[in-house]
Parts: C-alpha cells; structure tokens; sequence
C-alpha cells in the first residue's frame, strides 16, 4: 500500500489462547531464581495458613472436651462413664463420647487452650509476613518483566519498515504499544499473587482434608468438576468479546487520533457529524463488546460460589452425622468445614480472575501480532569503517513496488555528480518522493541498487547512510522543546555557534527575536506560536546543522511565502556548495539554477537536462512549465 492511501484495521484474529499463556509465561524466564524464591516464600505462607484451622479445631477440642468432662461425675474412668451412659439407653452420647478426649469431672483446661491460641495468632503473623515479602517480590518481578516488554516493543518498532506503519492505522498502533501493555501489566498485577496463592492453597487444603476424613474430602471434592466445567466454559464464551473489546479500543483510539490532528480539515469541510457517528459506531461497538465480556466473565464467581454453597451444607450435614457417631471430633468437624470453605474460596477466585486472564492474554496477542511483524532487513554484519564522502550518488537499473501488481519506479538509471543539484519534477504519483525513500533505504529495493560514491548503500548500515543525507519534508515535525532544541535535534553535539550559524543560514534568526524568548521559546508538537513557513524554516536549519554529504529537499519550501521562499533559496544556494542535493519541487520556480532536472513519469525518467535545455525541447518539462505559469498568464 503506498504512503497515505487509507488503511483498513489489522488482523486481531485471536491466537491459541494456551500457547499465549506459555508465551506470556516465556517472559519471566530472565527471573528464574526470584519466581522460585516468591514460590517458596508462597508456600510457607500457605501452610503457616493452612496448620491454623487445624489447631482452632484442637482448641476448639479442648473448650468442647472440658465443657463435657465438667458434666459427668468424678472420679469414674471414661470407659466407665460411656457404660452407664449405654446403660441409661443415651447410646448416642455415648457414641460422641467415644470419639471425644475427655476426662470425668475435669473442666476446661484454659491454660492449653491458651498455648494453643498462642502458636495460631504466632502461625498467622508468620504468614502475613511471608505473604507481605511475597508479594513485594512479585511485584517487583512483574514490573521488571513489563518494563523489559516495553523496552522490546520499543525496540521492534524501530525495525520495523516504513511498510508496517502504512498500513496499521496509527491510532491502533499507538493503543498496542499502551494500552495493551498497560492491561497487560495490570491483569499479571491482579492475577498472578492471587492464582499463586490461590492453586497452593487448593493443594494444602485438599492435603489436609485428606487427613482428617477421606469421605468428607470426596464429597466436598464432587463440586470441583462442575466449578471448572462452569468456568470453562463462561471463560470460553467470554474470550471472544474481550479481543473485540482491545480491537475497538485500538479502533477507537484510532479515530480521536485522526480526527484530533485533522481537526481543522474535518470543521473546514463540514464533516463534524460523520466524524462523530463514525465515532459513536465504534464507540457503540467497543460498549457491546465490553458489557458482554464483563457481563458474561461475571458469572463465573456467583456461578461458583452457588456450587461451593452446595458443597458446604452436605459437608456440615455429613460431619455432623460423624460426630455424632464418634468417627470425628467436633473439632476436626469444625476445622473440616472451615477448609471446605477455604476450599472453594479459592477455586472461587481463580475463576474471578479468569475474566482479568483473558482480557490480559488477548492484549498480550496484540503484542506478540507486533514483535512477530516481519523485520526489516538486517544491517550488513561488518560495516564499512571509514566510507568516503564525496556525494556521487547513482541509481542503477532500480525497480520498486508497493504493491506485487502495481509498479511504481521500473528500471531507473540515474547518476548525481558531487556538488552538483538534482532537481526531480513529475506529476503527482510520479515517484518522486518514493526515488528518495528508496535513497534512504525506507524500502527495499525490488531489483538493481543505488550507491554512494561507489557504495552500494545495503553495505551500509542504515545509521551509517542516514547520517550523510539531510532531509527536509513537506510536512513539518517539531517536538516540544525550545525553538534551540529543535534545530540542535539534528546534531546533539553542535556547539551554540554552530546552532546559531544554521539558523541564521535557513534565516530563523530573522524572525525568532521577535518572539517572547528568543531562541529559548517553548513550541509544542504542532508548533503553536510559530507560522508554517517559520516551521519550515526551523526544520531546514535543523537539516543544514547536521552537515550532511547529502541533501533532500523534499517540496521543502511549499508552506513558505514568496518573500520567504527568496531568502531560503539564497540560503540553500550557499549552503548546498560541495554537496550533492536532490530537490523534489512542484513549483518550478524553485529550481530554475538546478545543474539537473530530471522529469518522471509512471516511474520513469522521462526527460533530464537543464532548464534551459528542457524548455528547448518543448517536451514533458515544456508542458509541466507551461501548465504552471503560461497558462495561468493568459488567464490573467
């Protein structure tokens, strides 16, 4: 797709939800020793945790054996007192006083419940402790690891080719690269201390109620498989609204952006209210699409909490029945039920977080979409160390197309002598600005090559070609800075000097003391307090600082006014001496003094020689000149 043409959104088809996980998982391996310290450390909280019911229960032993024991008589054995209980025709006391450690006449011993009560308050402040410091580390690993994934990102975008960016809407690249990664970082935040706390304590649990009484840990396990059904299947159902929901974010994003920087284009035209119900359209779409995945993933706690409701009252109505008969203790019931609970709290909560998972796995899919994009090619592996600079470019046998089917440049042959100015006119469409894109190897070249005073630029890395070539665009790029700052942007090592010589050079020094700070006057990125044409100006200096080899002036003087336009071609004039310089112009006027003009069309040179010299043959030149000034004379 050729620059600018509008493109559609990108692929947002969901990946395989497992092999994200593992992938996302993948991120941590640089922090395999702290993930085995923060499990550790998990799992001594989590049995510190778990050994506490189990001692309430044996507290709770003690109040229940001496409440009992204060009821029968003295002096007699338990044996004894169980036989006269038999005799009395009370068999089902008798049967809970089997199961109970109790001695006749004696009361509560408050002394060991105390002890008792003492190791549990010791127990739950240990796992406080250790669950703090885990905690503390996981998050410490979780921000580690988003900070290295944004570092990747940040990374890939810059190798990325110029081809991506034409056809992902920028708006939706920009929400890739936060808000995704954001998301991200707030479902591992959310999720992963949890689902760690959460699956080792469905482990202690499951051990521990295991012990006390096999038959209640079946019956309390029968509602595990409907939980994870259920969950399963709610999270399946969910998974496809959360990727259309981060899809039309990213949508979304894209349309404010669009119309935010065209905004006086949009109100120029009258188009406010398309703007607005294109808006409303996605906006519409990323509300249903986020009510559904929230709606639907929301049902996954009260689903489970109903099911685990179910599994408490069997095991309350089972284990009482059981001490009742002298198989367990009230205490062990106590603590039994009290585990179940703990139980389903937690499978309860990892099917809560099923709903963050998703929609953090399907943001991890838009990043994996982008640092799985086709690189641009690879910087020669050894690069030329000292590559002479004289300037003499050439274009040899070169062919390009965006597009397999549509030919842009075919078979283009072109020599630029040091020092000298090539001027390169054509109609729209012609392939003027896309010969100097291939210059700086913004694409790739499709067949022939282009070299630098006798180099083929692939054998150079793109820092190294970059670095020779200033450029000047049509549309202007300012940052906020100072007015100082942008025009030193093209070499950070230029002394104050050098800074003000550009500037005087591209004649912004003619009109920046009229301002409130001079050349320490903050601009914004859109270069508010500042005209077009002093934009422009401020962007020439910029390239005339970095002192290249070679200069691209591409429709650099068409926001400048005519008076302007004069001061910056005697400026251009000078400062283009002993190097060479590729004007793209529409406005002829502009490159009258060319050594060179080379006219295109359809991708083909068509015409080259001097103004002079193209006027003469009354050819394509002829009529480019005559269109653009005889024309209009008659018209006048």
């Amino acid at each position: 797709m050729r620059p600018g043409m509008p493109a559609g959104a990108p692929d947002v088809k969901a990946k395989s939800f497992k092999s994200s996980v593992k992938r996302l998982a993948g991120r941590l391996a640089p922090e395999r020793l702290l993930v085995t310290v923060i499990v550790a450390l998990g799992v001594v909280s989590v049995v510190l945790n778990i050994i506490g019911p189990y001692l309430l229960g044996q507290a709770t032993n003690l109040i229940f054996d001496g409440v009992v024991g204060r009821q029968l008589p003295a002096g007699v054995s338990k044996e004894q007192a169980i036989e006269g209980l038999r005799n009395q025709g009370q068999d089902t006391f008798a049967d809970m006083l089997s199961g109970m450690d109790v001695v006749p006449g004696v009361g509560i011993d408050f002394d060991a419940v105390g002890r008792v009560l003492t190791v549990v308050l010791v127990l739950y402040l240990g796992a406080a402790l250790f669950g703090w410091l885990q905690a503390y580390l996981l998050n410490d690993l979780i921000n580690r690891t988003i900070k290295r994934l944004r570092a990747d990102v940040e990374d890939k975008i810059h190798r990325l080719p110029l081809s991506y960016f034409d056809t992902a809407p920028r708006g939706d690249v920009l929400s890739r690269v936060t808000n995704d990664v954001d998301n991200i970082s707030q479902s591992l935040q959310q999720t992963m201390s949890q689902l760690l706390i959460s699956l080792l304590t469905v482990l202690g649990i499951l051990g521990m109620m295991f012990w006390i009484s096999p038959l209640l840990a079946l019956i309390a396990l029968l509602t595990v498989p409907a939980v994870i059904v259920v969950t399963a299947q709610i999270a399946k159902r969910s998974k496809p609204h959360f990727v259309d929901q981060w899809k039309y974010t990213g949508l979304v994003n894209a349309q404010v952006e669009e119309a935010y920087t065209g905004h006086e284009v949009v109100t120029a035209f009258g188009r406010s209210k398309q703007v607005a119900a294109e808006f409303d359209k996605r906006n519409d779409h990323l509300f249903k699409s986020s009510f559904k995945a929230q709606f639907i993933s929301g049902l996954i706690m009260p689903a489970s909490m109903f099911l685990g409701n179910i599994n408490y009252v069997l095991v309350a109505l089972i284990g009482g029945l059981r001490v009742a008969s002298g198989q367990l203790s009230l205490g062990e019931v106590q603590a039994f039920i009290q585990y179940s609970r703990q139980f389903s709290q937690p499978l309860t909560q990892i099917g809560a977080m099923a709903n963050l998972l998703q929609s953090g796995v399907a943001s991890a899919e838009r990043i994996f979409e982008i640092l799985d994009a086709e690189e641009q090619s690879p910087d020669p592996a050894h690069e030329i160390t000292r590559p002479p600079e004289r300037g003499l470019v050439e274009f040899d046998a070169v062919s390009f197309r965006y597009e397999p089917e549509k030919p842009v440049i075919e078979d283009l042959s072109l020599a630029a002598e040091p020092g000298h100015v090539v001027a390169i006119v054509g109609p729209t469409g012609a392939g003027k600005t896309t010969l100097v894109n291939l210059l700086l190897r913004f694409y790739e070249l499709d067949s022939g090559a282009i070299r630098i005073d006798g180099i083929d630029i692939t054998e150079l890395s793109r820092e190294q070609l970059r670095s020779r070539i200033g450029m000047v665009l049509q549309d202007t790029w300012l940052f906020k800075g100072t007015i100082r700052d942008n025009i030193a942007y093209g070499n950070p090592r230029a002394s104050e000097e050098d800074i003000l010589e550009a500037a005087r050079g591209a004649y912004v020094d003619r009109f920046v003391h009229s301002l409130p700070d001079g050349y320490d006057t903050v601009i914004d990125e859109e270069g508010a307090g500042v005209s077009a044409g002093e934009k422009q100006l401020i962007t020439i200096a910029r390239a005339f600082l970095a002192k290249p080899t070679i200069l691209v002036l591409d429709e650099a003087t068409s926001s400048v006014d005519t008076r302007t336009e004069l001061l910056v071609q005697q400026a251009t004039a000078e400062l283009r001496r002993d190097r060479t310089s590729f004007v793209i112009a529409h406005r002829l006027s502009t490159i009258r003094d060319a050594d060179l003009i080379v006219v295109m069309e359809a991708g083909r040179i068509v015409e080259t020689g001097n103004h002079d010299q193209l006027l003469a043959r009354q050819g394509a030149y002829y009529r480019l000149y005559s269109a653009q000034f005889a024309a209009a004379a008659v018209e006048a």
